[in-house]
This record gives structure tokens, sequence and C-alpha cells, in this order.
């Protein structure tokens, strides 16, 4: 008996199998609904929503598929595991809604990780803008209501979850001044470390008041040090990790057993996805690294000597202040190609003539390459014109070819050259007549003693230049000891320059 009621129960029990009536059934069964058929099928979504759910399926007719702009359908069949599999799920929530469950302004989520709206009206239902033609179209593991429309998933950026949320009302703003929401609501994808409003009010009193008043300049370079181009999750982040933020600076990734830092910023919450990217909440604002125009050189390994030189010649903090400055940059090549033992010899007098030779690779501005004209002349911070020429060879100044262009950083740009540039003497008497040319105390501080000797009776103008190429005072000079009153001129290191008859003459001048 019990091996013919086994025998029984395995005759019966594929006739159940086969009876079972699921979500797909009556998609698959429906004449209305080949289109979604095809799609749920191209996704390789059957199989899920066979399963045991249960499901509410909002299922769009042919007509409503056929109510997309021309090509839409045809698009979204050719990426089935992308867009088409985003809407598909959009149509479906993870519970079994009847239509009495239904209620006015409901929101529900759907599996895709979007809402969808529920209105009710006296023109019907409606799903988001989709009006429920059929309900309750029960199935052994959920429900399907017709609709006659298909629904699109609203896009979330990055500035949405920033604009939304109640912790970022000043990120907000500032992104909003600085005129960066449409380019961070646009495709992407980009990565965003969102500091939060606490984060902003521990900036240093009035920091952020000066930086909306200047919403192109430092705030703009400020928000863009938050955005990597990319979608960056945490499972990515590694300790150690560096990543160029989209104004071109690095941030350095800090795994430990404190949590994740970016920089000094911790994250404390992480992988909040949108369609355009990523979030990530942290609770400091990132302030990017100042690069200048010496750190350029410093960090290339192409440019020792010139390291050297400026180092030598005390020049590293002058052309680390605001400049703008732009500056031929010579590389160890081109050091090298000057005759035996000039290099030393400069070296051993690096107040001197070195000083003169690097002042005269530098422009008292920011000149881009985009800035240069054939036959253009610029005066160098030694007060000599450098001239410019371009031919089909190439970009030179004076002699030197410009092998790299425009290494743009906070307060200049560099350009690579390959040769030095040696400043053009106005007349053999500038050496002779100025060959001892001393000047005393230096660093001075209320007076400084110029001593001009010549094989003549040279009167002429001394003039103090600052590194910015601004005139700063003029006295007339004399030969023999001149004593001059530098006592209301501010700190730093200026250029002292004597003009005569057809001579000119410089030396750095510290004043304390």
């Amino acid at each position: 008996m019990k091996i013919l009621k086994h025998i029984i129960i395995l005759l019966i029990l594929p006739i159940f199998l086969q009876a079972q009536n699921t979500v797909v059934d009556i998609i698959v069964n429906s004449a209305d609904h080949n289109t979604l058929e095809t799609a749920v099928i191209e996704a390789g979504l059957a199989g899920t929503l066979s399963g045991d759910g249960p499901f509410t399926v909002f299922a769009p007719t042919d007509a409503a598929f056929d109510a997309l702009p021309a090509g839409t359908v045809d698009a979204l069949l050719m990426d089935p595991m992308g867009d088409l599999t985003d809407i598909l799920l959009y149509h479906v929530l993870g519970a079994d809604v009847r239509s009495s469950d239904l209620v006015d302004g409901q929101m529900a989520t759907t599996i895709n990780g979007k809402d969808v709206t529920v209105i009710i009206n006296n023109n019907g239902v409606f799903i988001n803008n989709a009006q429920v033609t059929v309900v309750d179209l029960v199935a052994d593991n959920g429900v399907v209501h017709v609709i006659d429309a298909v629904l699109i998933p609203p896009t979330t950026t990055v500035v949405d979850v920033i604009v939304n949320s109640p912790d970022h009302n000043t990120l907000e703003a500032a992104v909003l001044a600085a005129e960066l929401a449409g380019t961070l609501s646009g495709d992407g994808p980009f990565t965003v470390f969102a500091p939060t409003d606490a984060a902003f009010d521990a900036l240093p009193e009035g920091t952020l008041d000066a930086l909306l008043m200047d919403p192109m300049g430092d705030l703009t370079d400020i928000l863009l040090y938050h955005v990597l181009a990319g979608d960056v999750r945490s499972s990515d982040l590694t300790d150690g990790q560096m990543a160029t933020t989209i104004n071109g600076k690095d941030v350095t990734v800090t795994i430990n057993n404190n949590g994740v830092f970016i920089n000094d910023a911790q994250v404390t919450v992480a992988d909040i996805v949108t369609d355009n990217g990523v979030v990530h909440v942290i609770d400091a604002v990132l302030l990017p690294p100042r690069i200048t125009v010496v750190d350029i050189i410093v960090n290339s390994p192409d440019h020792n000597t010139l390291e050297a030189a400026v180092l030598a010649a005390e020049l590293a903090g002058t052309l680390s202040g605001d400049g703008p400055f732009t500056v031929f940059a010579p590389t160890d090549a081109a050091f090298n190609a000057l005759p035996e033992g000039t290099l030393d010899a400069l070296l051993m007098d690096p107040m001197g003539d070195l000083t003169d030779i690097l002042l005269y690779h530098v422009l008292g501005a920011d000149v881009r390459s985009s800035d240069l004209t054939d036959g253009q002349m610029a005066t160098t911070l030694n007060g000599k014109d450098i001239t410019v020429t371009i031919d089909n060879n190439g970009v030179f100044i004076n002699d030197a070819q410009v092998t790299v262009a425009d290494i743009v950083t906070d307060n200049g740009v560099v350009h690579v050259i390959d040769a030095v540039l040696i400043p053009i003497v106005s007349s053999t008497q500038e050496i002779t007549d100025f060959a001892s040319f001393n000047m005393y105390p230096n660093p001075a501080t209320d007076f400084v003693n110029v001593e001009l000797v010549s094989n003549d009776n040279v009167q002429g103008i001394i003039r103090i230049i600052d590194m910015n190429g601004k005139l700063i005072k003029t006295f007339n000079g004399v030969q023999d000891t001149n004593n001059l009153n530098v006592s209301e001129i501010n700190m730093g290191v200026y250029i002292l320059e004597y003009l005569g008859d057809n001579m000119r003459y410089y030396k750095k001048l510290i004043i304390e």
C-alpha cells in the first residue's frame, strides 16, 4: 500500500509542478505583453521572476512600449543587461501588493532601488504617470497589474544626493555658487567626497565667507579636489592608494583600525550610489596642497642642477611666493653643455652672477605657451629682455628650445628648455667698469652701502625692484660710496639695479 502511495505521488507531482502559475507565466500567456516577454527573457530575468517571490509586477502592454520614442526598444534590447534590466526592475516590487493595498501618495521601493509613487484620483489608479488598466492578476508567487505606459526610473546624480541631504547645506551652496551643479549632474561617472556642514564649520573663521566671495577661484579649486573622475566604491580603496582629483592634485587613502581616511578626513558614510557615480561622506574639508614652480623643479629628475642653483642663490623662498612667475627651466643636460668650469664658478658666487643668470630665466607673470608670439620680447626679473622665436622647428627663448610647455602650478607656470639662458651684456663697459661692485651690509636693515668702482666719473640711477619686477625705490647713484636708506622697505628679497650711461648691473639685496 505504501509503495502504491509513493507511485501515485510521483505520478501526480509533475502535474502539480507544471500547474504552478508565476508572474512570468501571466506575462508569457498574455496576448498584450509580447514585448515585455521578450525583454524579460533577453534580460535574463525570467528565472528570477519565476522564483519564490513574492513579486508585484507592473506590466506595460505592447502599446505602452510602442509609445516610446522610435528606436528606444531596439536600443534597450541591444544592451539587455544594462538599461533594459534597470528599467524592468523598476516595474517590480519585492512584495505581494494587491490593488486594495494601494493608497494615494504611497511610495514603494522597486527592486532597482528607486521609488514609484501611487496616485489615486477620480481618473483611476496611477503608478507614476502610468494608469493601471487591469488589477490583481494573481500568481503563485505574487501579482501582476497591467499599466498603459513604461515606467522610466528617475536619474539620481551625485548632486541630488548633496541637495537632498540635511547635512550638506553648505556643500550644496558652494556647488551652486561655483556653478558646478551642471557638471556634476552629467554622465560622469564621479566619486564625490562630501564634507558635512560640521566639516565646513570647523574651518578657520572667515574662510568660508572668503571662498564664497571668489566662487570661480579657490572655491572651485577646493570643490574639484573632492571629486574623482570615476566610480570608486569603498571596496576599491586600498591603504596608501593615491587618486588624482579633477583639479589635478592627488588625495591619499589611509585605511587603519580607526577607519578609512581621505587625506586626514574620515569617511563616515560610504557608497551612496547614484546613476552617475557614488558619494562618500567625510568629516573634514579637503584642502588641496599648494604646488609652486619650485616644487616642479625640485620634483623633476631632469632639473637637479637647477634645483641646486636655486637653493644656493636663496631664491627658493621667493619663487615659492604668490607670484605669478613663469620659469624657463634648463635641464641638467643644458647646464652640462656650458663650458667646463662655468657651473662651479657660478656656484662659488651664488649671490652674484648665478642669481643674475637665474633671474634671467624668470618672468614676473603667468605666461602660457598660447600667449607666446614670434618676435615677442619679455622683460625678465633681472631686468633684461628675452626674445621669443616661433618657427617650423618649434618655440625658442633666445636660442633655447622649449621642450615641455605649460607645467601649471598655483603660482605660475614652468616651461622646460634645452639650454641655459645667458643675460645679454649691453656693452663691454658693463663688465669692465663694474668688475668690482660692492654692496654691504647684505642682508640690510636701515641702510645699505653701494660702492660703484669705475674707470670714469660715473653718474647714474640706482633702483630697488621686487621679485615681481615692481619698482620699489629710486636713488641717484654716483661713483664711490652711496649710502641708501632702505628702512621704509618691507622685509624680503629684492634686486638692486644700477643704470648708467650704456651700463646696467644687478645684485640681490636682502632686507631684514
